[in-house]
């Protein structure tokens, strides 16, 4: 689901780059049969609470995305194989990579009743990409051509509003000039941060309002019912637009995501049927979550990665790559994967995820366990005698990151403490504030199907301030590569690079690759036709109550 679903990071153990992923659950332990409004008895989803606002363009991770792709219809979708599909958009044409032209798809209205039209991509993507409104998925936009006027640099004034590479043409159609080729564009253009915006989303100060965030105005299929207060409200309360002109479920028309501080309690309200969709049960359920819910338990491949990540910009205890290999190598992925995950995570040997072309089976040599070798280095190259393992308790990871804790503690002769974090979005707080020193679990899901995006939203330079490159690690190298990869002619040439990119993360380990996940769900006696599409996101025309 996304953490930065930035590339969705996620918090749940089924993962999201944003992700950074994080698709964790909540406190909350009610039933929560009424949505509040009507007669109509809600779907209700397990989620964690989303880090900050509910704006497209400041949602980084699994949770605020999962809400918000109810409520917005993204430009393009991906189908089971991974093809790029026009979803609001009518068609996406280019002649050179550089020049983009998109046409609107007709029919679609903002749930205020206006019609949605081309300017309505400009201005969000324009206040995206204004280093002045601090927009955490901002970088995205960084290869339109005009992102450094909006972008001249901290203590630097922006002079204008918009970039000179973007332009509404007519009402339908949006003219995008890239700075240099990107074959990869239109794929990109299913993320949360390429959602347009209506008038309504800005005051008078030209700045999103806190209105806004608390009920945004979509195009989508749902809408919210009433304004989400965060860090009271338990549940966000939404209902099927009307006028929204693609499919619909068949029998219902309310929809609830409840919040939750344990998958765990989650799993549990779920079994009681007081829950009726969780998308990422917890380790310590998936062993015996088959038997409990029969076919009402899902395995299915997922495109996100688990990591062990180091904060490099400031904590020089981890500034020696061999420190860093070695606790690679202290690490028992398989043990990991197969005994506390029950076999429904892989061993991570790539930055790449195996669902994505330019993955390569062990080109992570570090990544292989060899517990000997990474005593022998670790000491050799002094490591700290005292490691910190932070993780977020409210997505199911306490199992493996216990399990990691003990490898290291047993394979380096090192005292290892290990802190939960309640939420994700406190994890993720402290890391944005450079405020926890201390190693961190994180996670990766897909937003597009690329490699390109396991690459550019994690580990470039640009990603320290407005992506989620929370390591803050800085290769210019590596900034280099990836630009050659995006400015190939096609995609096949592009991968290449990519994949030489890859190289040089592997070289220097930011992070740790541990795992692949994979995608464990069930859902309750209440419905059927349940399905997660490629980005840990709920195709919510397809459910139906039982």
């Amino acid at each position: 689901m996304r953490v930065t679903k930035g590339a969705q990071i996620v918090a749940g153990t089924a993962l999201l780059a944003l992700a950074v992923a994080a698709c964790g659950g909540g406190s909350s332990t009610s039933t929560g049969n009424s949505s509040g409004s009507g007669g109509d008895t809600p779907v209700r989803m397990e989620l964690g609470e989303p880090q900050k606002l509910l704006v497209p363009s400041d949602t980084t991770e699994s949770e605020g995305a999962e809400a918000l792709a109810a409520v917005f219809e993204p430009l393009v979708n991906y189908d089971e194989n991974k093809n790029v599909v026009e979803a609001a958009a009518q068609s996406i044409e280019t002649t050179d990579n550089k020049v983009w032209t998109i046409k609107l798809k007709p029919g679609y209205t903002w749930q205020n009743g206006e019609p949605v039209i081309a300017q309505n991509y400009v201005d969000a993507w324009n206040y995206a990409a204004n280093q002045d409104n601090a927009q955490g998925a901002g970088y995205f936009f960084g290869r339109v051509e005009g992102y450094e006027d909006l972008n001249p640099g901290e203590g630097k004034q922006v002079t204008t509003k918009e970039m000179k590479g973007l332009k509404a043409v007519d009402d339908t159609t949006l003219q995008v000039t890239l700075k240099e080729q990107f074959s990869q564009f239109k794929t990109m253009l299913g993320y949360t941060a390429f959602y347009p915006l209506p008038k309504a989303a800005f005051g008078a100060d030209g700045k999103v309002t806190a209105e806004f965030g608390e009920k945004p105005i979509g195009q989508g299929l749902f809408k919210l019912d009433k304004p989400y207060k965060k860090g009271t409200d338990q549940t966000i309360e939404l209902s099927v637009y009307d006028k929204y002109p693609g499919p619909k479920p068949k029998n219902w028309t309310k929809l609830q995501f409840k919040l939750y501080n344990s998958s765990e309690t989650a799993y549990n309200d779920l079994q009681a049927d007081n829950l009726d969709i969780h998308d990422s049960l917890p380790a310590s359920a998936i062993s015996s979550a088959k038997t409990a819910l029969g076919d009402r338990y899902q395995d299915q491949p997922d495109g996100g990665v688990g990591y062990i990540g180091f904060p490099l910009q400031y904590n020089d205890i981890y500034k020696d790559v061999k420190v860093r290999e070695a606790i690679s190598m202290a690490i028992d992925r398989k043990t990991i994967a197969e005994t506390v995950f029950s076999g429904t995570r892989a061993p991570a040997d790539d930055f790449i995820n195996p669902l994505i072309a330019g993955y390569r089976q062990g080109a992570c040599a570090a990544c292989q366990y060899d517990p000997g070798k990474a005593k022998a280095q670790y000491a050799a190259a002094k490591g700290p005698a005292k490691l910190e393992l932070g993780y977020n308790a409210d997505g199911g990871h306490k199992e493996w990151i216990e399990a990691a804790a003990n490898n290291l503690r047993a394979n380096l002769g090192v005292e290892v403490t290990v802190k939960p974090f309640e939420k994700f979005a406190n994890i993720l707080d402290d890391l944005d504030a450079k405020k926890y020193q201390g190693m961190f679990r994180m996670g990766w899901a897909i937003d597009y199907p690329s490699a390109e995006d396991y690459l550019t939203p994690i580990f470039s330079i640009g990603a320290i301030k407005t992506g989620s490159n929370y390591a803050g690690y800085k290769n210019q190298e590596f900034d280099d590569m990836v630009a050659k990869g995006d400015q190939a002619k096609t995609p096949e040439e592009g991968l290449k690079f990519y994949q030489q990119a890859d190289d040089i993360l592997i070289k220097d380990l930011p992070y740790i690759p541990v795992y692949f996940y994979r995608n464990n769900s069930g859902y309750s006696t209440k419905v059927k036709n349940v399905r997660i599409n490629l980005l840990n996101q709920v195709e919510w025309a397809e459910v139906e109550k039982a």
